[in-house]
């Protein structure tokens, strides 16, 4: 979602603004621009696009001041132009804005009725006039700021900036997340600690519903109510490296590459000491006393929880439901006493999701959530949060992040299953000794990516693509298709094998590409005969499969990718591995955008 960064510094700001754009382009955006104040005079450049066109316009059009705000733009209301890009400017203010104005059309009404024009189709315009307005009738720029903000409803972040005010910010955020750093004699503000890192190491979260004014030497940070309030100052750990692609050519290829890496520490962050145990922070959780866990998200997230559904029912034998963010509260479900309400965010910000997580506070015997981002508000909002440890995550893809959901699902499960006396002890170090080995499985997986990429290249070729897969592989399978839709736009869907005679088989000839997940486990006969049907009628197989599944299975299939042998338990976490490289070098024959596809952002923080 759009990206929100402010300083007020001590050398130019231009510069240090398009820079902590750069790190924040993961979140997807459409134009950019960026205001500062010089002598008093406030000023702005936007551009459509990346932001080299910006970084071009700057070049010919400088902007000169050491106070400004900057924004990358997602399009929600209005198309991308130059016009509709942040930062909006009424008069003496301009804003930035991540979120949406919900209220926006009566705000506009009025401030129409008294006399204001507008020039965009934008919710933000919105804000900056009624801003002007107040200051238009004798209030102060901070009493004008949070007048406005006392009226808006929705979800935002919000920077606002002042003409003839060298030493002023105000920020706010509901629904939408925003920090801020301090450096030396300098303030900054900034939608994530990543856009930040280079600047300060020191942050402070504003919390839901909080408005901060900032100078070089203060900050003032008032609460939901207006109460001045202090909140917590954090040192973070944010590895500048983390966000540099190294010698790899894209984000995506080199979080491809980093997961057995960040799998390994996920997994020894939650083993015993002895190794023979799952060890989680001391929260009260008692899997005895569960009758039945609702899992929530959106997304790839939302197929971690798909799969994991296997795992809590199979091996830990708790009944689990699963519901996509955006439909959970809007379907009103009952919430019985317990039920352990379950929710997983690569950024912990997802609206939807944190929207489903409150409506279940209060109701559910307790509030778990897996996050990448142990700060973010759907952790701070749960009674146990459950850390990824994937390390940031720039592609806009999700790769590493997934396989870490996977593995740290899959302990909390294996650990049900020993407090529940579904798995004894030396079942339960059995399979965390097999999970302790996945690491170097995914490292022999991706040695035959070369292998991989030449597939893909004939996968780029088509203009549909089936994904297939039974069992633990059904959510592997719509994974991979999501993958394959959102970076190459090849139209792509999965189903489970099973339901291919149901209908989908109606789509299968000669120019469908079928990429069928089935490793040699339990459900594998039945695969294959899916996979017959397929080829009885001129479709192309793609069997993705280990070396017994390449010996029973592969006579007659178009292409084939083999994996190492795994335990049936472990399987989707390797077999993400394949789909992950099959849609990025689909991408890359295509001469797509792989980190920043069309339409989408990394974190969705508005509904």
């Amino acid at each position: 979602m759009c990206g929100i960064v402010g300083v007020l510094g001590n050398h130019e700001a231009a510069p240090i603004l398009v820079e902590a754009l750069k790190r924040l382009e993961y979140r997807g955006y459409d134009s950019a621009g960026i205001a500062t104040v010089n002598d008093g005079a406030l000023e702005r450049r936007r551009a459509v696009g990346k932001l080299v066109n910006l970084s071009d316009l700057l070049v010919h059009e400088p902007l000169r001041g050491k106070s400004g705000i900057g924004h990358t733009r997602w399009a929600t209301h209005g198309a991308p132009s130059v016009t509709n890009a942040h930062p909006h400017r009424a008069g003496p203010v301009a804003v930035v804005h991540n979120g949406i104005i919900e209220n926006f059309r009566e705000l506009r009404e009025e401030l129409a009725q008294d006399g204001f024009s507008f020039v965009t189709e934008t919710d933000t315009e919105t804000v900056a006039l009624l801003t002007q307005s107040y200051i238009s009738s004798g209030m102060q720029p901070v009493d004008a700021a949070l007048k406005t903000l006392s009226r808006l409803d929705g979800a935002f972040a919000l920077a606002f900036l002042f003409e003839g005010q060298d030493d002023l910010i105000v920020a706010a955020r509901k629904g939408s997340p925003l920090a801020i750093g301090y450096g030396k004699g300098e303030m900054y503000v900034g939608s994530d600690a990543i856009a930040l890192a280079p600047l300060t190491d020191q942050i402070t979260y504003l919390e839901e519903g909080d408005s901060a004014v900032l100078t070089r030497t203060s900050l003032v940070i008032r609460d939901e109510a207006g109460e001045i309030v202090e909140r917590e100052r954090k040192t973070i750990n944010v590895d500048q490296a983390q966000v540099d692609k190294g010698l790899h050519k894209h984000f995506m290829a080199k979080e491809i590459a980093e997961q057995p890496t960040v799998l390994g520490q996920a997994i020894d962050h939650y083993l015993s000491k002895d190794g023979k145990a799952v060890s989680l922070p001391d929260a009260g959780l008692d899997f005895t006393k569960i009758d039945r866990l609702t899992m929530v998200a959106c997304g790839t997230a939302y197929y971690a929880c798909l799969t994991a559904k296997y795992w809590f029912e199979q091996v830990a034998g708790i009944p689990v439901e699963v519901d996509v963010a955006s439909e959970f509260r809007y379907r009103e479900p009952p919430v019985t006493e317990g039920t352990v309400a379950l929710f997983v965010s690569q950024s912990g910000e997802t609206a939807d999701t944190l929207a489903a997580l409150r409506y279940c506070a209060g109701k559910a015997e307790q509030i778990v959530s897996v996050v990448n981002v142990p700060e973010s508000s759907i952790a701070r909002e749960s009674d146990l949060v459950l850390p990824i440890l994937a390390g940031a995550e720039i592609g806009v893809a999700s790769t590493k992040a997934f396989t870490c959901q996977l593995t740290v699902l899959l302990m909390l499960a294996l650990k049900a299953a020993h407090d529940r006396g579904k798995l004894n002890d030396a079942e339960l170090a059995e399979n965390l000794t097999d999970l302790r080995g996945v690491p170097g499985l995914i490292n022999q997986a991706l040695g035959g990516e070369a292998q991989v990429a030449a597939v893909a290249r004939k996968l780029a070729e088509a203009r549909d693509i089936l994904f297939l897969g039974r069992g633990r592989m059904f959510p592997l399978a719509l994974e991979g298709a999501l993958k394959l839709k959102e970076i190459s736009y090849i139209h792509a869907e999965a189903y489970a094998s099973g339901e291919l005679k149901h209908g989908p088989i109606a789509l299968i000839d000669k120019q469908v590409p079928v990429v069928v997940l089935a490793p040699h486990d339990e459900l594998f006969d039945k695969s294959i005969s899916n996979m017959q049907e397929v080829m009885a009628r001129a479709g192309k197989v793609l069997l993705i499969s280990d070396s017994t599944g390449m010996k029973e299975g592969a006579e007659g299939a178009w292409e084939t990718l083999q994996m190492p042998q795994v335990s049936p338990v472990l399987s989707p976490i390797l077999y993400a591995i394949p789909a992950q490289l099959l849609a990025y070098h689909t991408a890359v024959a295509k001469g797509t955008d792989v980190d920043q596809p069309r339409n989408l952002a990394k974190s969705v923080t508005v509904e």
